[in-house]
């Protein structure tokens, strides 16, 4: 989730990605999606792929009539659609299924919203950003855990239980760094970003085996001014000098 220039990350692989962007300026709609069970559905539903709303209750804690009823209100505003029954899916031919719809959704520039509308998107954001960090976290602890695991079968001579090592153990990249960008240019990046993950997008046929979601997120801000009184060449003393040319701060 992200002002413009930004763009709501609920394309899965093999869907279509011709569809230009669209513009989110509808306070209603933007309520809709706000709403913090409806974006762990929504999260859900990205990761994993169609569910029920049996399936959806049992995954996050909720009762069927709630996740039925927020399943109903992201459909009325576009963000959720119901699809026929996966051919792998077990059960009954009467459950609904549901996917998110995906797009190239875009917020207004923050200078254009008003004060209601920052009011929500601020609570968008915070728990967008805050799911976003807790599964970061619980998918590395998951994968560290596996490590941990086989280690343990290792020390007591038990080689022959132990399993391959999950190749995406170590599929956390990630990159912190600056830029020196004018406003033009700036808009420019994130498009080519964009542009970027577009072109990794492509239909389950061509998807190659041992293929899985990954989840990207594309967050930047202009760095705070330097102090009135401080050189503007300067590092302050015992600090490190800003990172201000392209590249990335591994970690």
């Amino acid at each position: 989730m992200a002002q413009e220039p930004g763009a709501e990350p609920l394309v899965r692989r093999g869907e279509e990605t011709s569809r230009g962007p669209t513009g989110l300026s509808d306070l209603a709609t933007l309520k809709a999606l706000a709403q913090p069970r409806r974006q762990r559905m929504l999260q859900h539903l990205t990761v994993h792929g169609p569910a029920t709303s049996a399936t959806l209750a049992r995954a996050l804690g909720l009762n069927t009539g709630a996740t039925s009823y927020h399943l109903r209100e992201l459909a009325r505003y576009g963000f959720v659609e119901e699809v026929d029954r996966p051919a792998e899916a077990g059960g009954h031919g009467r459950e609904r299924w549901w996917r998110a719809v995906p797009g190239d959704r875009r917020f207004p520039p923050r200078s254009r919203q008003s004060a209601e509308m920052r009011l929500v998107m601020d609570e968008l954001n915070h728990h967008a950003y805050a799911a976003d960090l807790e599964l970061f976290e619980q998918m590395q602890m998951q994968m560290q855990m596996q490590v941990q695991a086989q280690r343990q079968l290792r020390t007591r001579g038990v080689d022959g239980e132990v399993g391959e090592a999950d190749p995406w153990v170590d599929a956390f990249p990630y990159s912190r760094g600056s830029i020196r960008l004018t406003l033009p240019e700036l808009r420019a990046f994130f498009e080519e970003y964009i542009a970027l993950l577009n072109r990794y997008k492509r239909p389950d046929a061509d998807t190659p085996p041992g293929a899985r979601t990954v989840l990207t997120r594309f967050l930047a801000f202009p760095a705070p001014d330097a102090a009135p009184d401080a050189a503007p060449d300067a590092a302050p003393e015992n600090r490190p000098a800003p990172h201000d040319r392209p590249g990335s701060e591994p970690s």
